[in-house]
C-alpha cells in the first residue's frame, strides 16, 4: 500500500482540531481513525512520518506521537520498524460515519472563515421573488412538474445567451442543473471511467479534482500559466505540452477555465484560446469548459465567445451558474453539450434527482432577462473590494506576492519562501479558516500560495490578515 504524502493528509484533516474539548493528540487520533472508518484513507496505508506530519498540520511533534500510540493502543494502527505506520482495517464504531465528519471537523463560533469565496446574494434576486405571482407558475400546474431537462423558458433563454455570446445552440443542447458542481458531477461520471486520463490545469478548481479523483481518474496535470504570463492572461506553456502528450496518452477529456479561472482569477487571452482550441482539434479530445466564474469579470474586460465556439459540438462541455453573479443560495447551473451527451447525463441525473425546482427556475427566467443590470452591480463591487483588499495587503504584507485578477472574488498569493499549509493549519487553531495552495493541485504543488477571498463584504479579511501573519512566520519553509 502506498505511503500518504503529509500535504494529502494535511488536507484531508482539514479542520480536525477547530472545536471539540480533549487535548490535540485526542482529536487527531480520532479525526485519523474517521479518515479511515470513512474510506477516505485506505486501509493498510502507510501514513507520514511523525515529524512530516507534524511540519504540515503546525503542530509539535510529540502531538502526532502522542496520537499515533493512542491510535496503535485501540488496535488501528501498526507500527513496524522501517516501513512506518499503517492504518489497520476495521469497521466503524460509535455508530454510523457519514455525517461524522461535520461533528469532529466542524468549526466554533467566533471563526474568520476564508475557506469560500462565495459573494453575498444581490438584492435582485429578492426583488426578482417578489415580482413572481401564481400567473408565472400557471403553465407548469398543467404538467406534473418533473422536468429532467429544465424548463422549456429557462433552456431557451440560456440557449439565447450562448448565442449571442457567438456559440449557435439550440435549447435542447442544454441540461438545467442544482449548480455548476452538479453539472461537473455529472459530467465527471457521464463522461469519465476510472482509470481514465483526464488533462487539468495546475492550479484548478478543487471541486473539479475531488469529483475526478472520486471518479478514480488518472489526473494529468499541465501548467494553467507561465512566468513570462501577462497579467490577467492565461499563457502558459499547457497547449504546448498538450501536443507532446496526448498522442502518447491519449486523455479521455480536458478540463478547462478559460475565462475567469479559480484559484488564480486569469483569463486566457484569445490567443491562448486558440492555441488551445487548435491542439484539442487535431487531436479529438473532448473538452469541459468551466465558466462557472465568467460572470465575475471585473470592470473594463470584455469576455470572448466560448472556447467551445471554436470546436466541434461533439467534442465539447460546457459549464455555467447563476450562483456565483448573483447568490449562492440558488442552486442553479446548467451544461452546454451536444444532443447526445446531454441525453446522457440527463438520464444519469435522473438516478440522482428527478428535476430542479421549478419556481427556481422561474426566477431565473426573470434574472437572466435583467443580466446586464445585475453585471454591472456585481462587477463594480467586485472593483471596490479588490482594490480595497490590495491597500491592506500592500500596507501589512508588503513581502507577499499576487497579482491583479483579471476576475474572481479571490487573490492568488505567494507567501514566499512560506509553507502554506503549515500557515493554514496554524490559522485555523487561532480562529481562521483558508486554503492553501496543495488543495487545488493535482501534485500537491503551489505549497507557499493560499488563496485568500477579498470581496467579502463583513471585512473578514481586515481581522484575518495578522492571524495570518503571524502562523506564516511560525510556519517554516515550504518543502
Amino acid at each position: 500500500m502506498d505511503r500518504i504524502p503529509a500535504t494529502r493528509l494535511s488536507r484531508l484533516l482539514t479542520g480536525w482540531a477547530a472545536d471539540g474539548p480533549g487535548p490535540l493528540p485526542q482529536l487527531l487520533a480520532d479525526a485519523l481513525r474517521e479518515l479511515a472508518e470513512r474510506g477516505d484513507v485506505a486501509p493498510g496505508s502507510t501514513l507520514p512520518s511523525q515529524r512530516e506530519l507534524a511540519a504540515a498540520l503546525g503542530v509539535s511533534r510529540s502531538t502526532v506521537t502522542s496520537a499515533y500510540g493512542l491510535l496503535e493502543a485501540q488496535g488501528r494502527l501498526e507500527s513496524r520498524h522501517g516501513s512506518g505506520s499503517r492504518l489497520r482495517a476495521s469497521g466503524p464504531v460509535g455508530g454510523p460515519v457519514g455525517e461524522g465528519r461535520l461533528a469532529s471537523f466542524g468549526t466554533r463560533e467566533g471563526v474568520v472563515d476564508l475557506s469560500s469565496g462565495a459573494l453575498e446574494g444581490l438584492p435582485t434576486v429578492a426583488d426578482a421573488l417578489d415580482s413572481l405571482s401564481g400567473r408565472d407558475l400557471a403553465a407548469a400546474l398543467d404538467g406534473d412538474g418533473y422536468l429532467p431537462y429544465g424548463l422549456p423558458q429557462l433552456r431557451e433563454l440560456l440557449a439565447e445567451q450562448y448565442r449571442a455570446a457567438g456559440l449557435p445552440t439550440s435549447p435542447d443542447q442544454i441540461l438545467v442543473t442544482a449548480g455548476s458542481q452538479q453539472a461537473l458531477w455529472l459530467v465527471t461520471q457521464g463522461l469519465v471511467e476510472p482509470g481514465d486520463t483526464v488533462v487539468v490545469e495546475d492550479p484548478t478548481y478543487r471541486g473539479a479534482l475531488e469529483a475526478l479523483r472520486a471518479r478514480g481518474a488518472r489526473l494529468l496535470p499541465l501548467p494553467a500559466y507561465g512566468p513570462g504570463a501577462g497579467t490577467g492572461d492565461a499563457h502558459g506553456h499547457g497547449p504546448a505540452a498538450l501536443a507532446r502528450l496526448a498522442g502518447r496518452l491519449r486523455p479521455r477529456l480536458v478540463y478547462l477555465q478559460p475565462t475567469v479561472h479559480n484559484p488564480t482569477g486569469r483569463a486566457m487571452s484569445g490567443r491562448t484560446r486558440q492555441d488551445w482550441a487548435a491542439v484539442l482539434a487535431e487531436h479529438g479530445l473532448y473538452t469541459v469548459e468551466d465558466d462557472a466564474y465568467a460572470e465575475l469579470l471585473l470592470p473594463g474586460a470584455v469576455a470572448p465567445p466560448p472556447l467551445a465556439a471554436q470546436l466541434p459540438d461533439s467534442r465539447t462541455a460546457t459549464i455555467g451558474t447563476l450562483s456565483k453573479l448573483y447568490w449562492g443560495g440558488l442552486r442553479l447551473g446548467w451544461i452546454r453539450a451536444s444532443r447526445t451527451v446531454i441525453h446522457r447525463l440527463a438520464e444519469l441525473r435522473k438516478s440522482v434527482d428527478l428535476s430542479c425546482p421549478v419556481v427556481e427556475q422561474l426566477l431565473a427566467v426573470r434574472l437572466l432577462r435583467s443580466l446586464p443590470e445585475a453585471r454591472a452591480r456585481r462587477r463594480a463591487q467586485l472593483r471596490e473590494r479588490l482594490d480595497a483588499a490590495e491597500r491592506l495587503l500592500t500596507e501589512q504584507a508588503p513581502h507577499w506576492r499576487w497579482e491583479r485578477p483579471a476576475g474572481g472574488s479571490a487573490l492568488w498569493v505567494e507567501l514566499p519562501g512560506t509553507d502554506a499549509g503549515a500557515t493554514a493549519q496554524l490559522a485555523r487553531r487561532a480562529g481562521v479558516l483558508v486554503v492553501p495552495g496543495p488543495a487545488f493541485s493535482a501534485v500537491d504543488g503551489f505549497r507557499s500560495h493560499l488563496r485568500l477571498p477579498f470581496a467579502d463584504r463583513h471585512d473578514r479579511l481586515t481581522t484575518a490578515l495578522p492571524v495570518l501573519l503571524r502562523s506564516a512566520e511560525r510556519a517554516g519553509p515550504a518543502r
